[in-house]
């Protein structure tokens, strides 16, 4: 890859990391004063004619996208993800967005964990030792003792293994579709479960959270727009150690908006956590 490729990708990943940052202080905000079915159920709306639009510019359009060997899959990696997403967000309800995405970002180890029984992908005992190491990472977040079993932490653990699931069904998947029809599917699956289930819980709004719902529609938009340009001019192995800067962005957002607090065991245990999944990227670029 050229230099200047994995440059760009990686700025790319840093500009995603941010938006998404925002949205998710966004969400929030709006989840703290609504419904989160309702409000993920109009987040989806906009993702599903975003999806549509980047379809219908493809060859064969909307149709030829849409095709696939294997809709029972797409369909339920599209309502898991939308599943997670309710779960996240009420968790930054619940436990504020920097203990939230500490334990959140353990999911690239939950998938190293589970890639052997579900994908068939040998795992070997660096990676293992990794694994373990990153749960002793979270556990120090979790503090042993005092909130090991609370059901806030409990919601935000429950949201990365949701989240690993679905990125592990998303390449099982891609052995036999494209990038872009699962990204397809994963909007328009999310957007009618989510439209079924997110009606009976309405709310009227005030005109300024509509302001701050088509901003996190906007960024969610946005978000995903970022990601796919990173994901085109850079490889997956370069650019993702830079996800990690979402948590950094989000622990500035949650202090100087949230008014939320650092503790030394979410520093220490999120920076375990982090060098764990890092050495696991690293092992499996260099088993690839």
């Amino acid at each position: 890859m050229k230099e200047s490729n994995a440059r760009a990708g990686i700025w790319l990943m840093v500009a995603t990391t941010f938006v998404f940052a925002v949205q998710d202080g966004v969400s929030r905000h709006l989840a703290g004063e609504y419904n989160v079915l309702m409000v993920v159920m109009i987040r989806y709306w906009f993702f599903a004619l975003f999806v549509i639009a980047i379809a219908a510019r493809k060859p064969g359009g909307v149709r030829a996208v849409a095709a696939t060997t294997q809709p029972l899959l797409q369909v339920f990696r599209g309502v898991l993800l939308a599943g997670e997403i309710c779960v996240t967000i009420a968790a930054f309800v619940m436990l504020g967005l920097i203990e939230t995405h500490a334990i959140f970002i353990s999911y690239p180890l939950i998938i190293a964990a589970l890639s052997g029984p579900v994908l068939g992908e040998q795992v070997g005992w660096r990676r293992w030792g990794a694994i373990f190491v990153g749960f002793v990472g979270v556990l120090i977040i979790l503090q042993p003792g005092i909130r090991v079993f609370s059901p806030y932490a409990l919601v935000a653990l429950g949201a990365a293994f949701l989240f690993a699931l679905y990125g592990l069904l998303t390449r099982y998947a891609a052995r036999k579709d494209s990038a872009t029809t699962s990204f397809f599917w994963t909007g328009i699956a999310g957007a009618v479960v989510m439209t079924a289930i997110g009606m009976w819980f309405w709310q009227p709004m005030t005109g300024p959270d509509w302001i701050w719902m088509a901003a996190l529609c906007l960024t969610g938009v946005l978000g995903h727009w970022l990601l796919i340009k990173c994901y085109e001019v850079a490889e997956a192995s370069v650019v993702q150690p830079f996800a990690y800067l979402q948590l950094v962005f989000v622990s500035v957002l949650g202090v100087l908006v949230f008014r939320e607090s650092i503790g030394v065991n979410v520093v220490v245990g999120a920076g375990v956590v982090v060098a764990a999944g890092l050495f696991t990227l690293w092992r499996a670029r260099r088993m690839a």
